[in-house]
């Protein structure tokens, strides 16, 4: 308990408010709502196989299928209007590479954004030690940021993620009309097959949309982690010098200027007239009335 409350104390909760540590609470966040949505899926479509024999016929032909999309593995038995025989039929399709591919980088982006956040919170001096955390982060935000836009490099936007792709393929390969394709009674004139329910795509809808997010969420945040690393501080220290220099160079070129005109007037021997008794001084160094404009004698016959 001890050992809580001094992590507690010596957290830096400040960094929960800057935008690189709210950033990577929301990654945490859509990391979960991404593979819950995906991994945890699981759908029905039904099917109706009307014969023209009412007592071979079955009306509700159930077929169920989940993650991970295995679909060539999910089978149904239908019926063949021959009797009481049915046949085994399987879907088409295995998409489990895409959909495991998805539900394991959000997992793993799941745990490191919890880790990255704990190291900002508890551990921010280590974190910016010899500059090698703020790197390490920089280099996982743009690997984790491309691996949720695609697995992929050739695939296009909107196609790129191989799990929006891989959707569309299970969306496809379990749509009740193509599924009736696949019965052999269905392709008899005289018999009637038609689909009664669809697969609900809510949740992995959502599971795309919340790829998208996170790639949105980590691609963005390269730029903040980015500012922590020493290859930004590099790039802001020679504007700064040179703000600085601009300043004392415009003093120097003034106090210069100023020292100029002060010697060019003591050498002319003043402009200044001669009734501005506030500077006789100034006459006193510069060769005033004593060494200009009067004889060596005038004093005396004016003492007189």
């Amino acid at each position: 308990m001890d050992t809580a409350n001094q992590l507690v104390s010596t957290g830096t909760f400040r960094v929960v408010k800057e935008p690189l540590g709210f950033l990577r609470i929301l990654e945490w966040l859509f990391a979960i709502f991404a593979f819950a949505t995906c991994g945890g899926y699981s759908g029905q479509l039904k099917i109706s196989v009307d014969c023209q024999n009412k007592t071979d016929s079955d009306l509700n032909v159930g077929i169920e299928f989940a993650y991970p999309f295995r679909l060539h593995q999910v089978y149904f038995d239908a019926p063949t209007c021959d009797g009481k025989r049915r046949e085994r039929l399987f879907l088409i399709g295995d998409y489990s590479s895409s959909a495991e591919f998805f539900v394991t980088i959000a997992v793993f982006a799941f745990l490191y954004s919890l880790g990255a956040t704990v190291v900002y919170i508890f551990y921010q001096n280590k974190y910016r030690e010899n500059n090698r955390g703020p790197l390490i982060d920089f280099i996982v935000t743009v690997a984790f940021s491309f691996m949720w836009l695609s697995h992929q490099p050739s695939l296009f936007f909107l196609n790129s993620s191989a799990w929006a792709k891989g959707l569309s393929d299970v969306k496809t390969a379990t749509d009740p009309d193509e599924v009736l394709l696949l019965i052999s009674a269905c392709k008899v004139q005289s018999n009637k097959c038609l689909p009664l329910r669809k697969p609900v795509w809510a949740s992995l809808n959502t599971s795309v949309v919340f790829g998208f997010l996170n790639f949105v969420l980590w691609a963005g945040n390269i730029w903040f982690v980015f500012k922590e690393t020493g290859w930004h501080s590099s790039t802001q220290r020679y504007p700064t010098s040179t703000t600085e220099k601009k300043p004392s160079g415009y003093n120097q070129q003034s106090y210069n200027q100023g020292r100029y005109e002060q010697e060019n007037i003591g050498q002319s021997g003043g402009t200044n007239p001669p009734g501005d008794f506030g500077q006789q001084s100034n006459y006193g160094q510069m060769g005033g009335y004593g060494q200009v404009g009067y004889a060596p004698n005038e004093p005396t016959s004016f003492a007189n």
